[in-house]
C-alpha cells in the first residue's frame, strides 16, 4: 500500500556520536517496541566522531514516526531522517558462491558480466562473485544463479544517501589578511 497508510519498508538515515554502546541503544529501541530490523549498516562519516547507520524496517506512518520521535530521544543521536519518500540513491553489497560446473561456467561469466558483477574467488569448484546494486537487482542475480547451485551468499545491509544537496555548499573564504597596522609588532606605523 503506497497511500502511507499501510505497512511498508521505510528506509531511516541516523547520525550518531561514534561512542561505544550506541549501536546497542539504537537497536534496543526497536527490539523493545518489538519492530524488526531488516537492514542495519553502521560506518564513520568524514568526521571520524560521527558514525551514520543506515536502518531498513518494516511499518506504517504511526510506527515509524513513533520510532523516529524516541531515535530523537537518545543522547548520542544527532540526527534522523526518513529517506523512504525523499529523492534518494540506495545499494547493497552481495557475495554469492556457486557451483562451477563445467558446462555452466560460460553461463555464470556472462550472467555475472550482464549484472555488472566481478568475480572475486575462483576455485575448481565455485565461483564467487561479488556484486552491488539495489534489491532489486540483487534479487535478479540470485534468481538467475540459482538453477546452477548457490553453496552460499552473504549480503550486507542497504546504504542509502539523499540525492543532490541538502544545503547549500558553502565557498571557502580566503584568510584575512592581518593589516600592517594591526599587527602588534609593527609600532609606530600610520595607515
Amino acid at each position: 500500500m503506497q497511500n502511507g497508510s499501510g505497512p511498508r519498508k521505510h528506509t531511516i538515515a541516523v547520525l550518531v556520536e561514534n561512542k561505544f554502546g550506541v549501536l546497542s541503544r539504537v537497536a534496543g529501541l526497536f527490539s523493545a517496541r518489538g519492530y524488526n530490523i531488516e537492514s542495519l549498516s553502521v560506518g564513520e562519516t568524514l568526521d571520524p566522531s560521527v558514525s551514520r547507520m543506515t536502518i531498513v524496517v518494516t511499518g506504517d506512518e504511526f510506527v515509524i514516526e513513533q520510532v523516529t520521535k524516541q531515535l530523537h530521544k537518545l543522547i548520542d543521536v544527532i540526527k534522523v531522517s526518513d529517506l523512504t519518500d525523499d529523492d534518494h540513491v540506495e545499494r547493497e553489497l552481495m557475495l554469492i558462491r556457486v557451483n562451477a560446473e563445467p558446462q555452466h561456467r560460460e553461463e555464470i561469466l556472462r550472467t555475472a558480466d550482464i549484472f555488472r558483477a566481478k568475480v572475486v574467488d575462483v576455485t575448481p569448484v565455485s565461483f564467487t562473485l561479488e556484486a552491488t546494486g539495489d534489491e532489486p537487482k540483487l534479487e535478479a542475480l540470485v534468481e538467475l544463479l540459482r538453477p546452477m547451485g548457490i553453496q552460499e551468499l552473504v549480503r550486507t545491509g542497504k546504504v542509502a544517501i539523499a540525492r543532490g544537496p541538502k544545503t547549500r555548499a558553502r565557498k571557502a573564504e580566503a584568510p584575512k589578511r592581518a593589516r600592517v597596522s594591526e599587527d602588534p609588532k609593527v609600532i609606530g606605523f600610520a595607515d
